[in-house]
Order: structure tokens, then C-alpha cells, then sequence
């Protein structure tokens, strides 16, 4: 029989979301050596798209993907916890890109946006979802046709099987496998959402 909880207990789809102090630690100049926003964004990202980073923490990738959709694009940082958000909001305001970049906070089965992407980044944050199939059917019905999602996950996390399954997963939902680009201690697929 299993116990139940009290009033205010965190379900336990939340003991798994990354706390908001650990991502100073994920944003640093090493990091920066190991795995370069721009490095590893450029190649997909184009002027004037709209895009989202789903659970960006501070803001390691969106303030570089800000700088790629220039003035004419849009980032939509989307995240459950308002600290990363705030976080990532001074970030933005620092670095002058305020205007590029919407902030949303998500619910956990939601990721609560309701524009066309062209693009979609979830970077060491998928493991952390309760409903894999759920969150990529959502991007899936969110992507343009054509539109491309990079969803890289931690090695030291997520087994290789587990990686696979989440694959499968992406593949029900609509989206077709395009690369598997080699990421500094990751695994990493570019998916495609085909024409309609």
C-alpha cells in the first residue's frame, strides 16, 4: 500500500527538474570550450524564425539564439520554474536582447505556447519530463512543417536505450530523423516535422 501525501506535496514528476542554483555551475567558460552555443546552433538557426528553448535555465542557449533570429525573429524561453525565467530575463536585459526573447512558464504537462516554431531546442532537460510522449506530440503539433527540433540529452544521465526509446517516441509523433550530430558528452538527434 503506498503512502499518501500530505497537502503540498511535490508530485514526484518534480523531484527530477533541475534546481534552479544548479544551473550556475552548467554556465561557465569551460562549458563555453566543451559545448559552444554558437557552434552548435548556427548550423540550424536562420534570421526572422521563431523558436523555442524549452527548459533553458539561465539562458545558456537562448541568449545566443536571440543573437541568430537578429531583430525580425523571436525566442520563446519556456520553463516550470519562475527563478530560471527571472534569471534569464536579467540575462536578456543585460545583454540588450529583450525584445527577441518571450518568456512562458510552463506547467508540468504543458509547455503552454501557442505560436508555429521553426525551430525547437530541449537541451539536457527531456529526462526531466513525466510524459515523454505527451511533450513531443505537443512540439510535433507546434513545429511548421519543415520546422526542426535539436533535442540533445546528458550521458552521464540518460542511458543509450532510454535515448533510443525517446527516439521512437519522437518518430509516433510526427517527426523524422535528420542527424544525430556529435555534442560534447551527449547524445543529440536533429528531427524534422515532414511537410503537410
Amino acid at each position: 500500500m503506498s503512502k499518501s501525501k500530505g497537502k503540498g506535496a511535490k508530485p514526484d514528476r518534480y523531484q527530477r527538474v533541475c534546481p534552479w542554483w544548479l544551473c550556475f555551475i552548467f554556465d561557465n567558460c569551460l562549458r563555453r570550450l566543451l559545448q559552444n552555443p554558437d557552434k552548435i546552433l548556427s548550423p540550424y538557426i536562420k534570421p526572422g524564425w521563431t523558436v523555442l528553448d524549452i527548459g533553458p535555465g539561465m539562458g545558456y542557449f537562448t541568449i545566443p539564439l536571440a543573437r541568430l533570429v537578429g531583430s525580425s525573429g523571436e525566442v520563446i524561453a519556456a520553463d516550470l520554474q519562475k527563478k530560471m525565467l527571472d534569471s534569464l530575463w536579467h540575462r536578456a536585459l543585460k545583454a540588450g536582447l529583450q525584445n527577441r526573447i518571450k518568456l512562458v512558464q510552463s506547467s508540468a504537462d504543458r509547455i503552454g505556447i501557442d505560436v508555429r516554431l521553426d525551430f525547437c531546442l530541449a537541451f539536457w532537460m527531456g529526462h526531466e519530463v513525466p510524459d515523454r510522449a505527451r511533450f513531443l506530440g505537443e512540439i510535433a503539433s507546434s513545429l511548421k512543417p519543415g520546422g526542426i527540433m535539436l533535442l540533445v540529452e546528458p550521458r552521464i544521465h540518460v542511458r543509450r536505450d532510454d535515448f533510443a526509446d525517446t527516439i521512437s517516441l519522437a518518430k509516433t509523433s510526427g517527426l523524422s530523423v535528420v542527424d544525430q550530430p556529435r555534442i560534447f558528452l551527449s547524445y543529440a538527434v536533429l528531427l524534422k516535422k515532414e511537410g503537410e
